[in-house]
């Protein structure tokens, strides 16, 4: 629980908001809010007075304690909530109020460390996945934007990195939307199975509440708005693998978009940038050089991310009915992973508002290349009279004679009497029209966008 120094790095794979949900204080006061909760729920029971809970809840304020001497003691104890708990009962009885003494011995009762722990990591995941999503919102709104303005800007498709058959670049817009819009729609699915109280007492059973656990469980659960389990979930630890699953599909969605436009930037390429800005994308040795930033920082936490979800899947058998270590495996590797997760979209959504796109750069890469990008039209033509067999053989054969010539396709295949008679002089022309190549292009760009809310 001490106050790190921030790291150097951390600005550019992370975002200081996220940081604050995560940060110790945070964490601390996740614990204080369970405890206050538990506080007031157990007065809505009946084990005490109303004014006993208030009291607690008057001290839980992580402002009134020395994070760095819980961490201390954390260090002994093995857990964050052990000292954290000791201080909150000391707050309590120091209080000038004639109920602290009394309303002291009440603090974490019936509750054991790992119910304060989980449960103020819940609330911590909880407002960390409001702050992804207002990005996410921002980065599919300027993402649909793209969609709807290209989506008649031809350019090149690409398969295994060379050139396939003509898209627009409002379809490929669409598929990292389309990306998106499914990592939103699986947040809002997640929000029901992980926001939920973790409260089980000493082995999950609350005996230490005998006839009255369930009720303060479901007092507690309304106090602090979170979902009742059916049982405390101490050892099954779905919720939080679940979660760091997601981040990580959020990511990796993130990083396919970066990737994408890395590649498009490329010189021999250009056909999209990220946004110029001074002082952003140089190189300390070229002066030339317009570096993708927003796309290295986003690939860079596609690739971490699998090795965090790893650490959670790992931690998944923990022992009887409290682990021993691979609950502690979590307590870093989630915050990262959303750090991670809100870093790549503060980095790539103002990538995306700002895009520059050259259309004219992509209209001329389906022209240049000897037009062997519209072999697939050329061939699906001829299929109708020569079978798709025999089509496919012979417009590859032209192929490979406008690669040994340097010449057009359509040149070639305008040299073959036969092949001009069959498709006849318009039609040739015809299927070397990139807009004609579209197929569903359009359709598809509007199923996509009929998903926005």
């Amino acid at each position: 629980m001490p106050t790190p120094e921030t790291s150097s790095l951390q600005p550019l794979f992370d975002e200081a908001r996220m940081r604050r949900v995560f940060d110790n204080r945070a964490r601390a006061q996740g614990m204080l809010d369970f405890e206050a909760a538990l506080a007031s729920a157990q007065a809505r029971a009946g084990l005490f007075p109303p004014s006993l809970a208030k009291t607690i809840g008057a001290a839980c304020d992580a402002g009134r304690y020395d994070l760095d001497a819980l961490a201390a003691g954390a260090a002994g104890d093995g857990n964050l909530a052990i000292g954290l708990v000791k201080a909150l009962t000391r707050e309590v009885a120091a209080q000038d109020d004639p109920c602290a003494a009394e309303a002291s011995m009440q603090v974490h009762r019936g509750a054991t460390s790992q119910d304060a722990i989980d449960t103020g990591c819940v609330l911590q995941i909880r407002a960390g996945l409001s702050l992804i999503e207002t990005e996410l919102d921002a980065a599919i709104v300027a993402l649909a934007a793209l969609a709807r303005a290209h989506r008649r800007s031809v350019m090149p498709g690409r398969t295994w990195l060379q050139q396939a058959v003509p898209i627009s670049f409002g379809l490929k817009a669409a598929g990292w939307l389309d990306g998106l819009l499914y990592a939103r729609e699986r947040l809002r699915e997640l929000r029901a199975h992980v926001l939920a109280l973790q409260f089980g007492g000493a082995a999950g059973s609350l005996s230490a509440l005998g006839g009255d656990g369930l009720r303060v469980a479901g007092y507690l659960a309304e106090e602090l708005n979170l979902t009742l389990p059916a049982m405390p979930w101490h050892a099954q630890r779905g919720r939080m693998v679940e979660t760091g699953a997601w981040l990580a599909l959020l990511i990796g969605s993130l990083g396919k978009i970066a990737r994408d436009l890395s590649l498009l930037m490329q010189n021999e390429v250009g056909e999209a940038f990220e946004p110029a800005a001074p002082g952003r994308g140089g190189s300390s040795a070229m002066p030339h050089k317009r570096n993708p930033v927003a796309c290295a920082v986003a690939i860079a936490a596609a690739t971490r991310a699998p090795g965090l979800v790893s650490t959670l899947y790992a931690a998944m058998p923990q022992e009887h009915e409290r682990g021993l270590g691979g609950w502690l495996a979590e307590w870093d590797t989630l915050p990262e992973l959303f750090g991670l997760a809100v870093g790549s979209l503060a980095q790539l959504r103002p990538v995306l508002e700002g895009l520059q796109v050259d259309v004219a750069t992509m209209r001329a890469h389906c022209i240049d290349g000897l037009g062997l990008i519209y072999a697939e039209a050329v061939a699906t033509a001829l299929s109708a009279r020569l079978g798709r067999g025999e089509a496919h053989a012979r417009v590859q054969a032209a192929c490979a004679r406008a690669l040994e010539l340097r010449r057009p396709l359509r040149e070639v295949l305008a040299h073959d009497a036969q092949l001009r008679r069959w498709l006849g002089e318009e039609r040739l022309a015809a299927l070397f029209d990139p807009q004609a190549c579209l197929g569903a292009n359009d359709v598809l760009i509007d199923r996509v966008l009929a998903r926005l809310d």
